[in-house]
Order: structure tokens, then C-alpha cells, then sequence
């Protein structure tokens, strides 16, 4: 079961220091919601609000109907996932992943099912008997996944959980998580200072800064459209060598195998196929225009490049 969360009016406290003040926000039942912004914005110390590790010093929080502000964590049914992975040392991959279902005194049949058909939907079935030692960090991420998803959580709550791995395995493990968040439809707060990693896997992003929720939107929106903060926008260009990056959030909008100098971000062209442009140039080091028609790309000339 996935359920919506609804935050009213939060407050957070050290001292005399507010780090949250007076934070208003809904996330849909089922949705990718992701808190993005820079170091000591506060969105750890929300998502950790939320998961009641920290005190509330005001508001509601609300899982569905519930209210949960005094509810002891164990009993808010959710599943985490740390930057550290947090796997136990101790067992192998079979045994961490059950861990959940056998402390909740769930059958052993039924333990053994459901540990069997999350080691196959996170691909890591063959290494169940492993010990964690013996794992890369991709494969403790998806260990640590699986183990917070057994269990059938109400919410699935991710803390930077990507910011340990060399940046092939982030793009690798960002799309397996979205992936399987669109499988299961839970309901998912994704905490992330990387701006690319939250345009890929994200319904909707808030924008944080200084204890407060800048901006919401969809990740298009949020790129392309009037950009109410200073964390998102940055350049309209980007590096030709990372142009591959973007197609992850840009589908459908064909892009040159090889371009050194500066190109036009593809999010404005998919801007402008969703609009209904038939057509757009795309300028600054590409000189040849890409045809569009409603919706889809139908033909593309050959990139050529500025020297």
C-alpha cells in the first residue's frame, strides 16, 4: 500500500536555531518526490522529520489520515535507504534483505517468498549468499533497496542514496531505482544535492534553500520555465561531451554522437515538441536545425560543429 503525505506548517529547531520555518508541503500517493538543494538547506533534516529520527518542534505531518508527529518510527511503516548503505556486515545478501520480514514475525514461507522475489526484481539473486564484503557499491545499494522495500512500506524515504557511487554506477542505479518506484507505485521522498540526478528521476522536485521550500514543479518545468531560484537554471548550454547525460530527461529529441564546444540544452526542444513547434534551430556551436513535428522527432541532419 502506498499513501499520500501531507506536511503542515512545519517547524524545526536546535536551540535558538529554526532550520525549518513554517514548511508547507503535499506529496502524491505514489510519486517521486525529490528534495534537492545544498548542503545545510534542511532537506535531510526534513526527510528525517518525516521518518521521525528528529523532533517537531511545530506543525502536522500526516501519512494518508494518520497523524504522525509522536508515532515511534517503527510503527510509521517505512522503508529507508541511507547514504551508507547501512547493510549488516554480518549476513549475507539473503539474510539482510529478510531481516525486515523476520523481526515482524512474518511465516517462514512467506519470508522466503517475498526475501526470493525482491533478490530477483533488485538482480541480485545470484549473490544471496554472499557476504556484503564481497559486494560492489551497486550491489550493496541494491541490497539495501530490496531491503527497505520488502517489508511493503507505506513510504519509501531515500537519503542521498547515490553519493557513495563513482558517477557510472549513479546513472546505472538511478535509473534501476526509478524503475522499480514505478513498478511498485510507493510513495517515494528521495532527498539529493545533484541537480541531474533529480531531473532524471523525479515526478516533481522542491527546491530548497535556507529552511524553506524555494520552488515545486516538474523537472521540465523547473529547468525551462521562470525559474524562481538560484540553485536549478545556471547555464542554457551545456559541455558537448555530456550531452548524452540529458537524454535521460529529454525523450525523443535526438542529439549529435560527438560535439566538443558548447550546444543548446535539449530540455528546450522538448520544451517546444510538447508545445506543438514544428520546428526550431538549434543554435550556439550546432548550426544545423533539427526538424520537429508534434510530439515527435521525425528527422535530424547531421550535427556539424563549429572549430
Amino acid at each position: 500500500m502506498s499513501v499520500d503525505i501531507r506536511i503542515k506548517n512545519a517547524v524545526k529547531r536546535y536551540g535558538e536555531n529554526t532550520v525549518i520555518k513554517d514548511l508547507s508541503v503535499e506529496i502524491k500517493e505514489g510519486e517521486f518526490f525529490t528534495l534537492l538543494g545544498p548542503s545545510g538547506c534542511g532537506k535531510t533534516t526534513l526527510l528525517r522529520m518525516i521518518a521521525g529520527f528528529n523532533s517537531i518542534e511545530g506543525g502536522a505531518f500526516f501519512f494518508g489520515e494518520r497523524r504522525v508527529n509522536d508515532m515511534d518510527p517503527a510503527k510509521r511503516n517505512i522503508g529507508m535507504v541511507f547514504q551508507n548503505y547501512a547493510i549488516f556486515p554480518n549476513m549475507t545478501v539473503k539474510d539482510n534483505v529478510a531481516f525486515g520480514l523476520k523481526n515482524r514475525k512474518v511465516p517462514k514461507d512467506q519470508c522466503e517468498k517475498e526475501t526470493d522475489e525482491f533478490l530477483k526484481l533488485m538482480q541480485i539473486d545470484e549473490y544471496r549468499d554472499r557476504m556484503p564484503e564481497r559486494l560492489s557499491g551497486g550491489q550493496q545499494q541494491r541490497v539495501a533497496l530490496a531491503r527497505a522495500l520488502v517489508i511493503k512500506p507505506d513510504v519509501l524515504l531515500m537519503d542521498e542514496p547515490l553519493s557513495n557511487l563513482d558517477a557510472k554506477l549513479r546513472v546505472e542505479m538511478r535509473t534501476a531505482i526509478k524503475e522499480i518506484q514505478n513498478r511498485i507505485g510507493i510513495t517515494t521522498v528521495y532527498v539529493t544535492h545533484d541537480q541531474e540526478e533529480a531531473m532524471a528521476v523525479s515526478d516533481r522536485i522542491a527546491v530548497m534553500d535556507g529552511g524553506v521550500i524555494q520552488q515545486i514543479g516538474r523537472p521540465r518545468d523547473l529547468f525551462v520555465g521562470t525559474t524562481l531560484n538560484g540553485y536549478v537554471k545556471g547555464d542554457e548550454t551545456m559541455d558537448g561531451p555530456n550531452f548524452e547525460l540529458a537524454r535521460q530527461i529529454v525523450e525523443k529529441v535526438p542529439a549529435p554522437l560527438i560535439a566538443e564546444g558548447r550546444i543548446h540544452r535539449p530540455e528546450q526542444a522538448r520544451a517546444m515538441l510538447e508545445l506543438g513547434v514544428l520546428a526550431v534551430v538549434v543554435g550556439g556551436a550546432i548550426t544545423r536545425p533539427l526538424e520537429i513535428a508534434r510530439r515527435f522527432v521525425t528527422e535530424i541532419e547531421k550535427a556539424q560543429v563549429r572549430p
